[in-house]
């Protein structure tokens, strides 16, 4: 670039600020999706990500960050910009990508076996155990589901017992499990054990 293009007011107030946002977005998603894998166990993509981040920080960032003329406040607010932007468009990349496995448990005072034939219809594996709540006994339904899954099975719990109670929790390690049949039609076995067993 020219002196003179670099001195207008063209590059210090649009194209500057406009560079400083989007190397610290990418920066920064790059850093959030790193640390969300790390913690879903994705750990092969980790290295390669952190590599890119590095990069993009010393040869894009560190050279922007040379050229902020002090007199202009959007070069600030483009780096804080940027930095809030990249946390969020990498959260909303890895909800795309909705990785890992979830626990559900449901608990339910109902009679559960419409619960369990559309669980298995589905081919989710289900465990069963016998409670007993404050108003009385109870069925508790375990199921290990991988988190795109989970809009399928909350629909299941709503057509067939809506009063029913379930929580969700992010699990990092199991082996041997049953799962919905993968896209070409294969049952999606993932050679994984669900520590309390599983019922087809």
């Amino acid at each position: 670039m020219s002196t003179e293009f670099m001195n207008s007011d063209l590059y210090n107030w649009v194209i500057l600020p406009l560079l400083i946002f989007l190397a610290r977005m990418s920066d920064v998603t790059l850093a959030t999706l790193r640390n969300i894998f790390l913690s879903k166990s994705v750990k092969k993509l980790v290295p390669f990500m952190g590599f890119f981040e590095a990069l993009i920080w010393l040869l894009a960032i560190s050279q922007i960050m040379k050229n902020i003329n002090n007199e202009n406040p959007l070069c600030f607010i483009a780096y804080a910009a940027g930095y809030s932007m990249g946390i969020f468009v990498g959260i909303k990349i890895e909800e795309r990508l909705a990785l890992g496995l979830q626990v559900m448990r449901i608990i339910t005072q109902n009679d559960a076996e419409n619960l369990l034939e559309g669980l298995r219809k589905e081919n989710f594996g289900t465990t069963i155990i016998d409670g007993h709540g404050s108003k009385g006994p109870v069925k508790i339904i375990l199921t290990i589901l991988k988190r795109k899954d989970l809009p399928a099975v909350q629909r299941i719990i709503q057509d067939t017992q809506p009063s029913a109670f379930y929580s969700v929790e992010d699990i990092r390690h199991t082996s041997h499990g049953v799962f919905p049949k993968t896209n070409d039609g294969r049952l999606d076995t993932m050679k994984r054990i669900f520590p309390y067993g599983a019922n087809r």
